[in-house]
This record gives C-alpha cells, sequence and structure tokens, in this order.
C-alpha cells in the first residue's frame, strides 16, 4: 500500500491532522537492537493505539478500514524491515544463546513479552480468533513473519526445528500408563499397541476425520507413544468407521484440514499450521529427537533420532492434509476405489508441504493440476500407483496386507531400515531444505490466511457460511 497519501487516509478515518502526520511518520532504525528496538518499539505502540481507537473490523466504514489497513501493512513492513537485520540477536536472546529449546508457540509469545509489539501476546490472538476469519486483522500474520525470518536463518532455523523435535510434554505423562495398557484415546484419534504395531486410528468423526487444533495436537501426542514405546515396532495409520450418514459404517482415512473451523477462525497459524508440518509430520519422517542430543548445524544436520516405519492404510479418500501424509510414509496401502487429491485452490492455502514433495512422486506438470487445478489421483490410476503402493478391497485384504507389509519392513531389522530412511532423505529432502521451505512457508501461508480470496473460496466452494460448528 503507498503511502504517499497516508495522512489523508488517516484523517479521513478522524484522526487528527497532527497525529495524522506523526504516525505517517517512517520507522526508525539502528545500528544494533539496543538502539533500534527502544524507538521502534514506541513508533509501533503509537500506530497500534490509533488503531485500536478504531471500530472493530465489522463496523468499520471504508475510510476507517481503508486506514486500518494502512497502519497494518506499515507495521509490518518495519517489523520485516528489523527482523531482517536482527531475527539472530532476538532469537540467542529468547533462547539463552541457544541453551533453551522453544517451540513455535513458546519462541512467539515469548517474543511477545520481551518485545512488546514485535509480536502479537497470547490474549491478543485468542481475542481476535473470537471473531470469524473475515472479521480478523491477523494479528497471526506477524507470527509468520518473525517465524520466517527465525527459520531463514540456517543456524536458529536448524536449532528452532531440533526444538520442535522433542517429545511433548502430554506425551511424557501419558508414557507409564500407555507403556502399561498398550492403549492411549484422545477425543479424535486412539493409538493402540497390536503385537509390536501401534496402531493410530482417526475417529474425529463430527468432522470425518478432518483436521484442527485439537486433532493435529492428539497426532502429535500418539506419534511421540508410539516412538518412545520400545515395544511398538511399526506405526500404522487408518480412518475409523463413520457414524455420519453418508459414511456409515465405512471406514475413512481423512478429509484434510476444517474448513467450516477456518473459515469461523479456529485454526491457528502456529498452532496448527506450522506446528503441524514441524512437529507431528516432521517426526513421522524424521523421527522424534532424543533428549539432550545436541542440535544439527550447518555443517552435520543429522539429528539423533528415533525412527520407526510408518504404514497408512486409506480407506475411501485421503484429502488434502491426510493426502500429504502418504507424502511421508512408509508404505501406503489404499483400498480399490479410494482417490487422493489437494483440493489447495478451493481452500486458498499452501498445501502443507506437498509444493515440495508432490513432484517427487508425480512429477512437476501433475502436482500443478492437482494443487492448481484440484485433480483427484484414483489409487487405481497411473498417477495413483505412484502415491500408494498396493491396492486391496474388502477390510479382511486390507488387514492382510497391513500385516504383510509391516512384516517385509521388519524382516531386515532396524539398524539397516534406519539407514536407509536417512539415506533416502538425505537426497531426496535435506534437513537444511525442509528448513528453508519453512522459512517462506510460513510468512506465505500466514497471508493466505487472510487473504480476501481464502473467504470468497470457502464460501463459493464449501458453503462455509451455512456450516455449524458443532
Amino acid at each position: 500500500m503507498s503511502t504517499e497519501n497516508a495522512p489523508e487516509i488517516l484523517q479521513a478515518a478522524g484522526l487528527p491532522r497532527a497525529e495524522a502526520e506523526r504516525l505517517a511518520a517512517p520507522p526508525p532504525s539502528g545500528a544494533g537492537v539496543a538502539a533500534e528496538w527502544p524507538a521502534l518499539q514506541g513508533w509501533l505502540a503509537a500506530r497500534a493505539e490509533a488503531r485500536r481507537r478504531l471500530p472493530v473490523r465489522p463496523r468499520r466504514s471504508d475510510p476507517e478500514q481503508a486506514a486500518a489497513a494502512l497502519l497494518l501493512t506499515g507495521d509490518r513492513a518495519a517489523r520485516e524491515g528489523f527482523l531482517s537485520r536482527h531475527a539472530a540477536a532476538v532469537y540467542d536472546r529468547l533462547t539463552a544463546d541457544r541453551t533453551r529449546l522453544l517451540r513455535l508457540p513458546e519462541l512467539a509469545y515469548a517474543a511477545a513479552a520481551a518485545y512488546p509489539g514485535l509480536v502479537p501476546t497470547r490474549a491478543e490472538v485468542a481475542r481476535e480468533r473470537e471473531q470469524p476469519q473475515m472479521h480478523q486483522d491477523g494479528l497471526q500474520i506477524d507470527q509468520g513473519i518473525f517465524l520466517a525470518h527465525c527459520f531463514a536463518d540456517p543456524e536458529r532455523g536448524l536449532h528452532l526445528l531440533h526444538a520442535m523435535g522433542q517429545p511433548t510434554a502430554a506425551a511424557q505423562a501419558r508414557l507409564a500408563d500407555f507403556r502399561r495398557s498398550g492403549r492411549a484415546e484422545l477425543p479424535s484419534m486412539t493409538l493402540a499397541r497390536l503385537g509390536q504395531e501401534g496402531r493410530i486410528t482417526f475417529h474425529h468423526q463430527a468432522w470425518l476425520n478432518a483436521e484442527d487444533d485439537e486433532y493435529q495436537e492428539a497426532l502429535e501426542t500418539l506419534v511421540d507413544l508410539a516412538l518412545l514405546d520400545d515395544a511398538v515396532r511399526v506405526v500404522v495409520l487408518r480412518g475409523a468407521p463413520q457414524v455420519k450418514q453418508k459414511y456409515a459404517g465405512r471406514r475413512v482415512f481423512g478429509s484434510g484440514i476444517n474448513l467450516t473451523q477456518l473459515y469461523h477462525g479456529r485454526i491457528s497459524l502456529i498452532e496448527f499450521m506450522l506446528v503441524r508440518e514441524t512437529a507431528p509430520l516432521t517426526k513421522i519422517y524424521r523421527g522424534l529427537c532424543r533428549p539432550g542430543a545436541p542440535p544439527p548445524s550447518v555443517h552435520h544436520d543429522v539429528d539423533d533420532r528415533i525412527e520407526k516405519p510408518f504404514i497408512a492404510a486409506v480407506d475411501s479418500f485421503a484429502i488434502g492434509g491426510h493426502c500429504q501424509m502418504l507424502l511421508i510414509m512408509d508404505r501406503v496401502i489404499a483400498e480399490r476405489g479410494a482417490y487422493f487429491n489437494l483440493p489447495a485452490r478451493k481452500e486458498g492455502i499452501i498445501p502443507g508441504l506437498a509444493n515440495l514433495r508432490l513432484p517427487r512422486f508425480v512429477g512437476e506438470r501433475p502436482t500443478r493440476q492437482g494443487i492448481f487445478f484440484n485433480r483427484q489421483f484414483p489409487a487405481e490410476s497411473p498417477e495413483g500407483r505412484l502415491l500408494c503402493d498396493e491396492v486391496v478391497e474388502g477390510e479382511a485384504a486390507m488387514e492382510a496386507a497391513i500385516a504383510a507389509s509391516a512384516a517385509e519392513l521388519l524382516s531386515a531389522g532396524v539398524t539397516s531400515l534406519v539407514a536407509n530412511r536417512r539415506a533416502l532423505r538425505l537426497g531426496a529432502e535435506p534437513l537444511d531444505l525442509f528448513r528453508r521451505y519453512m522459512a517462506t512457508y510460513s510468512r506465505e501461508q500466514a497471508y493466505c490466511m487472510y487473504s480476501p480470496a481464502l473467504i470468497d473460496n470457502l464460501v463459493r466452494n464449501w458453503n462455509a457460511a451455512e456450516r455449524k460448528l458443532g
């Protein structure tokens, strides 16, 4: 947004001329954090105070919305400039020179406390998320900008990925009970130990296993438990039989992101979009960091991790985020008639890591068709066969295929299996490549979440305004 007529835009929204001219002044800069931040903090605080005097977004007039947009855009440009110069220093302060491991939410909210105005506080984000997505100003965009700069720095980005690879407190609290009982139940999914197999069953019944904040938190907890329990040697993901009338009695693998919750502002940037990619899915693909092991560096990007093979058993369909899961599996078995797709265009967001990973499986042209034109990949099709390893028909055949695949994966021994997984990743997706992708993804996904096109897509393609939260 041009700032040439910024004072006039701010005055049209009711701000006094002198204040409008002060707020339109360029942001301060300095030679170091200690010199620059206090001045920038004051500059941001004055603009935030002016924006708070405006009505909430649904009740703003056109001039008031133009003023709010101008202030937000200018603030973000100033934060980008500050972080481009000082992200490493900010990260080192928050992590005590990288001696502390902070997960993404902890890091963002620690930054909010140490650098007021750089990113929103937890309370500010919570208040905004009470509103539908279309009525939010997008405070989470500032979190995306901050984390993008953290990931962009090689050493800090790898340190942050190492923090995200640690076992969660929720899993550690449940571990002793799981080892004893062989079962862990959460609202959206369950982990059961069946011999050497750890079976994660999705049963988010109200949403056909659609993903939301609770779902991804549950997935990380159960993945951690399966990796931490020595008795589990292979992990299987499968959907439960559904209770909704249209799919009653049929198993469903998953329908991707919960678009209804996204429309109503209930999907978070950090806790869902970013944690999902860097924690549960990364732990499936790369394993679980051993507590106390040193983080990787730009010179040595291999973490010391606990790894196990993962199998996906796909019934009915794997849409969106569930299709993305197939790209990190060691074996994918699909029922006849199942299909996979990535309806990112209809959703208005980036389909996770699919842009990086899907071309390795089906090629770039089918990837563009899948992401831009909603192409489906039936399991039996030539491209579908590149996304799954085996197509079976019927429950008995599916369970037999799971058992046979698990036995084959384990037949050569754990040492060989883990060595080959690591060697495959080294050629296909080195950790530093993943870090660089996350630097782009953090910022771009944040802006996508608040694009006017996202709401338009959800209304036209999902009829989201008519769907209730349940």
